[in-house]
């Protein structure tokens, strides 16, 4: 049987949260918890304010499953809620939070193991404990591997002390999703009412740039920027020329770039066409943002702008080469 009809339509970017968040008020922090307001509805708060209001396809797997069949999704990849990856606070109760949302993650998967694949966290403001939890999820619980933000504190992914954590994404051959968190954007993006459609964009794109213009790492992860790289596509040739004007003697940029993986999430056919041509269309994957409301709907609906064979290889064809690995 081949790649394609074994692994389906794979959505590599949704987003999911356990049904119970522990309880860290013994940490000095700001962390996540969630009020059930309703049957089916609860009341995502961060440090005791509100943050956003989920609803059950959050943690249900079967609202989940009903959504999926209903959209001709074949396998979920889930992850974190961006907020609650917590790289910001104290690393005694981030671990705590870590190692909850990845059981969870876990037992969700075990309930549909056909149809979900799942991205854990990892405390990263501490590289050594990130490494510990990255081994726990990909080596005991079977997870695919993490979702991490754009950056830590004043440290971006290209720093040193991160070194290990990739070393060890890469010994596992672990996917790496790297999304923004919306509290660490350019507060000049939220001051402009932009926090979504620049800021986010523009932070994945200076991590992605970090990446591409940092030290080199070696390869075997699958490093993957969300939302279509952000604005890293657009901006590759400057960052080629800056690197020319500086006498780097380094790969360019934009090769280096084609070691990176991203979403289709950009809404736009030009967008997702230009990240193709910058990524390489074998890195490009099928992510919608499934169930917020930013989500694309229906999946993939800006791939309907490619031909079929283009559309086979984002949805099935490129995350067979890690969702069957495991």
């Amino acid at each position: 049987m081949s790649q394609l009809s074994t692994c389906g339509v794979v959505d590599v970017h949704t987003h999911a949260i356990p049904d119970r968040l522990p309880d860290l008020t013994r940490y000095d922090g700001e962390w996540p918890s969630l009020v059930h307001t309703a049957e089916r509805t609860a009341q995502l708060l961060i440090g005791g304010s509100p943050y956003r209001v989920l609803d059950d396809r959050c943690w249900s797997v079967e609202r989940r499953l009903a959504d999926m069949d209903a959209e001709g999704i074949d396998i979920q990849v889930l992850s974190p809620i961006p907020v609650t990856l917590s790289h910001d606070q104290p690393v005694a109760g981030a671990v705590v939070l870590a190692q909850a949302q990845n059981d969870y993650f876990a037992q969700m998967v075990a309930c549909a193991p056909d149809r979900f694949r799942a991205l854990g966290s990892v405390p990263l403001q501490d590289p050594s404990a990130a490494v510990d939890e990255l081994v726990r999820c990909i080596d005991e619980l079977g997870l695919l591997g993490v979702e991490i933000g754009t950056r830590v504190g004043d440290l971006e992914l290209s720093a040193p002390e991160f070194e290990d954590f990739f070393d060890a994404a890469a010994d596992r051959g672990a996917f790496i999703l790297i999304h923004p968190v919306d509290r660490a954007l350019d507060p000049r993006h939220v001051e402009l009412g932009m926090a979504f459609g620049m800021g986010m964009p523009a932070e994945t794109a200076t991590a992605g740039a970090a990446l591409v213009t940092g030290p080199h790492r070696r390869g075997g992860a699958h490093i993957c920027l969300a939302h279509g790289g952000g604005t890293l596509p657009a901006v590759l040739p400057r960052l080629d020329k800056g690197a020319e004007l500086a006498g780097s003697q380094d790969p360019r940029p934009s090769d280096r770039a084609r070691q990176l993986w991203c979403d289709s999430l950009t809404y736009d056919a030009a967008s997702l066409e230009l990240a193709m041509k910058r990524f390489g269309s074998n890195h490009v994957l099928l992510g919608t943002d499934y169930p917020f409301v930013a989500r694309e709907t229906p999946p993939g609906a800006v791939l309907d702008a490619f031909d079929v064979s283009v559309r086979d290889v984002v949805m099935r064809r490129n995350p067979a080469q890690f969702i069957t690995a495991r």
